[in-house]
């Protein structure tokens, strides 16, 4: 299965965010995908430096259209992280880039730590299908490192945030976390049995690995 027309991976603190050693020590991986030939695209989990994020795009000669959270934590989306400010899609949406996609799961809790305007929040349901240019993107609902966090499916591609790594899975000891949540989502995904390339939402591990690989070789598969 073939990636999307579009597709950029980029390493927080090494590709993005360069100099920040917090975004350094945090390996997220941002993501643009869109529709080469619309010449639209989103940004993907746009935390650390989202214009420079949207500059890379506009060298490509893309166009941000909006952005997608995998969950609302703030070196996803931007916002308080730890007594932290991080920028993410609240510069986005302040500069016109807009609006943000989010499981419905996690809508509120995005809006109240990024201080969004609800209206520039677009919720999303299991199986809703985002669409850029002529790219289908799929939504699915895999809670457990937060309620609403999701995988997105494009293509070949699927973008797993901190539901699952190429090594590991995201905590389930954190405040809206539910471990029987993610042992039931990380079941799901052991299921697949479509030539799915994952993507993750940090290096932990790898920073690509085919689907199949991820289920013979990550232990998460076998501890859940």
């Amino acid at each position: 299965m073939s990636l999307p027309s579009y597709f950029v991976q980029s390493l927080s603190g090494r590709d993005h965010a360069k100099g920040d050693n917090a975004a350094a020590q945090m390996v997220n991986l941002a993501y643009l995908i869109g529709d080469r030939e619309a010449g639209e695209c989103l940004v993907v989990d746009p935390s650390w430096d989202p214009m420079g994020l949207v500059q890379r795009a506009r060298q490509d000669g893309m166009r941000v259209v909006g952005s997608i959270v995998t969950h609302y934590h703030g070196d996803h989306a931007g916002g308080n992280l730890w007594g932290h400010l991080v920028p993410g899609v609240a510069e986005l949406v302040r500069a016109g880039v807009g609006p943000v996609h989010v499981q419905r799961g996690d809508a509120e809790l995005l809006v109240e730590r990024c201080k969004l305007d609800p209206a520039k929040v677009i919720s999303h349901d299991e199986g809703a299908v985002i669409t850029v240019g002529a790219l289908e993107i799929t939504v699915w609902h895999t809670p457990g490192h937060s309620p609403g966090s999701a995988c997105f499916q494009a293509d070949g591609a699927l973008l797993t945030g901190d539901t699952l790594f190429v090594q590991g899975c995201g905590r389930v000891d954190l405040d809206t976390s539910d471990p029987q949540a993610m042992a039931t989502s990380l079941r799901r995904l052991a299921a697949v049995t479509d030539p799915y390339e994952v993507f993750p939402g940090h290096d932990y591990g790898g920073v690509r690995a085919q689907l199949q690989e991820v289920q013979k070789s990550n232990p998460v598969f076998s501890m859940w």
